[in-house]
């Protein structure tokens, strides 16, 4: 059977012919025989991984391999404590990523929630109900309005019908639908002659031809398209699993020399060279790093919560701090998806209308003067028109005013209460008599309304070009004059520049025996009352989210299935730029390669875009080494959302489908809230950056000395199960009060991290090493102290440990500040959770060190006042040569920036 493509190219008659279908339906036994052959109108299930699957991945990371390796060696030696430590800490890490990470694709299934569950269809002539997935192609479906579009039809009759398909095109308001054929190069939304899979009939009804099913039709594919894509990994996880394939690497490689040494040089036994590499492997690798890093995304996770985003993947916390490219929808994103009347024209000129949402209050003005509505009575008309030849209903909701029907109709009853008409009154003062509701064919609405004492008035209401056509003549405020239609033309083209939908009202006086309408009353003759132009208008706080991010360095790009106009004249109210470069979904296609990547990056405004070009847009972004966060609400954005590097979807208005396919959900659909998710994404990673900053050097200074006094053939100054107690229990205690700081000065006036940036930059890596080497004459120096005292071994690795974790927790204040110095009052005075966190460390190593049980267990041993007197004052040195080398890396004096 022939089935063309362009269905909506073709004519209902040969779509129905092409089909082997009538209007009549398909038999009940061709149904059946061709429900075997395309199989049930259903999406196909993909496989997720299973609980046994996600919790293994936890543990394919280099670290882990080598601290299980580290656990196992430690068993096999005879040291239990030390392997009991490492399994915890690497089995308490591999839980929190299962439980916080670990979460099923559920982006299809709720896709397939869409298709209605019962759809009405033509079978032998007959109207029957029938379950939405036994529908085939060439089924004749009845829609009304409510209904959800179970597949996708080639349409054969409508009458008055309008589609709500926001869902599939992002368009704001329901599109009007009609049988004739359109051109085959139209795109998706302005394929009026197709109801599409998953859309909802918002008014009128109309029968239509089943031309896809399941995977064949848009909803489907656009299905097949989300389970195709691979969702990327974020930059902390690239970044993440880069260092540590490089610090196993080079861990390793230290280790084995170091055997190598101990054995072979220096003569240790195996039992004890074995030891001192566990020790230095251990030493090494921030064992406590992935665990007080999660939870530092967590932090970040309540944060952004109280910002009303709503984070479903805890990398994305972070990611959202090197976002460099934001590509938003428009509707209800930078807008407020909504509907205003902005503008109204009529014959003395044109007039500004003020005012927020539905509520029924705002000012009219002409050159900056106030109008007073009831003393222009073309005005006055207008708007009683706007009210009357209306069938929406406005109505107080809390603080805030619902519109019960079409959008544009509440913002005409919005208009006319302004121009100080009550509307009940008016409608009980001037009674519907009879209507002929809006049709695509006719695209016009019209009602009769008796006037007391007068013959009854019909009112019109419209697009703009179709009514100029019908009338003759202009309402001025001595009472009529001859049309201009092309000045009236002129007017409509300059409303539409900026991006206003406009719609225009006519009345025409009947004979008073008239009792009802026929479209020869209403289409000559009429007399034109003005034009309206309504908008959705912009958030007022998106304006200045939008600057906010041109200081940061984000690159702010709208794409929608808006018409290109509309989408141009908001993207200017936003101030997205003052030389817009737009282009539409029908631009791109043409566009390839070089020209395509090039297009993507200057173009600001993409309208009349498809789930292909959204997806093709953001990995153009991505492959030009941006990080991309894309936002959406419907199922057409859902595979761009999973493709960028962070999806964003809307939680009030958004399907299941995009917020499936998205790492954040925004609470209010704000645009303001993803900027200020952004500032607290570079919180979080400025917080992690300070955590590692802080950890390694401790690590690679105990792993130094482990080293060195292999070299020199020294006594160990400390021992591997207290290496465990400096990592785990201040690493869990101090580190974790870095996760706490709050956003530093000056946060949202840098420039993005490039997308290839690696976790440890020139400049962390100048101070990881510099503070390192502070870390190690620390340790050699109290040791050495210790042994000039007479000290014990047993004393002189306490006061090793004591030194190392004074001098950590003076690093602390440091650290707190990446970008400015420490030694101001605000540093000193730091924050709750550094006290704490000193507070619980101080009494930890209290009980260290003099704690009977915990000196047999870690082989410590009391100290006098003087010997910790030494130990602590090592804390304050480290502090002041670490400020010391950060102000000259400010002034240029030493190395690369941090």
């Amino acid at each position: 059977m022939e089935r063309p493509r362009a269905w909506h190219a073709v004519s209902a008659a040969e779509a129905l012919a092409a089909l082997g279908s009538d209007i009549n339906g398909l038999s009940d036994t061709e149904a059946r025989r061709r429900l075997d052959a395309h199989g049930m109108n259903r999406l196909p299930e993909q496989r997720s991984e299973g609980p046994l699957q996600r919790l293994v991945a936890q543990f394919r990371n280099p670290l882990i391999y080598t601290l299980l390796a580290a656990a196992a060696i430690s068993v096999g030696i005879g040291h239990g404590t030390d392997a009991m430590v490492i399994a915890a800490v690497v089995l308490v890490n591999a839980l929190i990523g299962f439980v916080q990470e670990g979460r099923a694709e559920r982006a299809l299934a709720a896709i397939r929630d869409l298709v209605q569950p019962q759809a009405s269809v033509r079978r032998d002539g007959r109207r029957q109900t029938i379950p939405a997935e036994a529908v085939v192609p060439g089924d004749v479906v009845l829609l009304e309005a409510g209904d959800r579009v179970p597949a996708d039809l080639r349409l054969v009759e409508a009458r008055g019908l309008r589609i709500d398909q926001a869902v599939l095109t992002g368009e704001s308001v329901p599109v009007d639908k009609a049988p004739d054929a359109v051109s085959p190069d139209a795109a998706l939304a302005d394929r009026q002659s197709l109801a599409l899979s998953g859309t909802l009939v918002t008014a009128g009804n109309g029968v239509g031809v089943v031309v896809a099913t399941g995977a064949a039709s848009e909803l489907g594919r656009i299905g097949v398209l989300i389970g195709a894509v691979e969702p990327g990994a974020t930059p902390l996880m690239r970044q993440m699993q880069s260092f540590a394939r490089q610090l196993t690497v080079a861990t390793l490689a230290v280790a084995v020399a170091t055997f190598g040494v101990a054995t072979l040089v220096r003569g240790y036994p195996l039992d004890t060279a074995f030891m001192a590499v566990i020790g230095l492997a251990v030493a090494a690798i921030p064992e406590g790093l992935p665990t007080v890093m999660t939870i530092a995304l967590a932090i970040g996770v309540q944060r952004m919560a109280a910002r009303n985003a709503i984070v479903r993947h805890l990398p994305a916390v972070e990611t959202l701090g090197s976002v460099s490219v934001i590509c938003t929808d428009k509707t209800g994103t930078l807008t407020r998806n909504e509907m205003l009347a902005a503008s109204v024209v009529t014959a003395a000129g044109t007039i500004a209308v003020e005012g927020e949402s539905y509520w029924p209050i705002g000012a009219f003005t002409a050159g900056g003067a106030v109008l007073d509505p009831a003393s222009d009575p073309v005005l006055e008309e207008l708007a009683l028109a706007a009210a009357l030849c209306n069938d929406a209903q406005l109505r107080q909701q809390g603080e805030s005013w619902r519109v019960d029907g079409d959008p544009m109709e509440g913002a005409l009853l919005a208009l006319a209460a302004k121009a100080g008409h009550d509307i009940d009154a008016a409608r009980t003062e001037f009674p519907r008599r009879d209507a002929i509701p809006f049709d695509a064919r006719h695209r016009y609405m019209a009602s009769l309304h008796a006037r007391p004492g007068r013959s009854p008035v019909a009112f019109v209401k419209g697009a703009p070009e179709r009514l100029l056509a019908m009338c003759t003549a202009v309402a001025t405020p001595e009472g009529t004059a001859p049309l201009d239609r092309d000045a009236w033309a002129r007017q409509v083209e300059a409303l539409g520049g900026q991006g206003q939908r406009v719609l225009a009202l006519a009345r025409r006086a009947l004979p008073p025996e008239t009792g009802s309408l026929d479209p020869s009353l209403v289409e000559r003759d009429l007399v034109l009352l003005g034009l309206i132009g309504l908008i959705d208008p912009p958030r007022s706080e998106a304006r200045a989210a939008i600057a906010e991010c041109r200081e940061a360095g984000i690159a702010v790009k709208m794409v929608t299935g808006d018409h290109a106009a509309t989408a141009r004249a908001i993207a200017l109210q936003l101030g997205l730029g003052p030389a817009l470069r737009t282009l539409t979904g029908a631009d791109l296609n043409r566009l390839d390669g070089v020209e395509f990547a090039v297009a993507c990056r200057d173009a600001a405004v993409f309208a009349r875009t498809s789930p292909e070009d959204k997806l093709r847009l953001v990995e153009a972004l991505q492959a030009g080494g941006l990080v991309v966060a894309m936002t959406g609400d419907g199922v057409n954005d859902a595979p761009a959302l999973k493709r960028a590097d962070i999806g964003v979807a809307m939680g009030g208005r958004g399907t299941e489908a995009a917020k499936e396919a998205s790492a954040i959900v925004l609470a209010d659909d704000n645009f303001a809230s993803i900027v200020a998710a952004v500032r607290e994404g570079r919180t979080v990673h400025d917080n992690i950056r300070k955590l590692i900053g802080w950890t390694l050097p401790t690590d690679i200074g105990e792993g130094m000395t482990i080293v060195l006094a292999i070299a020199f053939g020294l006594t160990l100054p400390i021992s591997a199960v207290q290496i465990l107690w400096v990592n785990m229990v201040t690493t869990v205690a101090l580190g974790l009060t870095l996760a706490f700081e709050p956003t530093e000065p000056g946060t949202m006036r840098r420039q993005p991290r490039p997308a290839g940036e690696p976790l440890l930059t020139p400049g962390l890596i100048s101070r990881i090493l510099f503070v390192s080497a502070l870390v190690v004459a620390g340790a050699f120096g109290s040791y050495a102290w210790a042994t000039a005292r007479g000290l014990s071994l047993e004393a002189g690795r306490t006061m090793v440990v004591n030194a190392l974790v004074v001098m950590e927790i003076f690093y602390l204040f440091s650290v707190r500040y990446v970008h400015g110095p420490s030694l101001t009052w605000q540093g000193v005075l730091g924050t709750p959770a550094v006290w704490i966190g000193i507070a619980i460390s101080v009494v930890a190593q209290i009980a260290f060190t003099y704690a009977p049980p915990l000196q047999v267990v870690f082989g410590s041993a009391a100290l006098a006042p003087a010997e910790a007197a030494v130990a602590v004052a090592l804390g304050p040195l480290l502090l002041v040569a670490v400020e010391i080398g950060k102000w000259a890396v400010a002034k240029g004096v030493g190395g690369a920036r941090t």
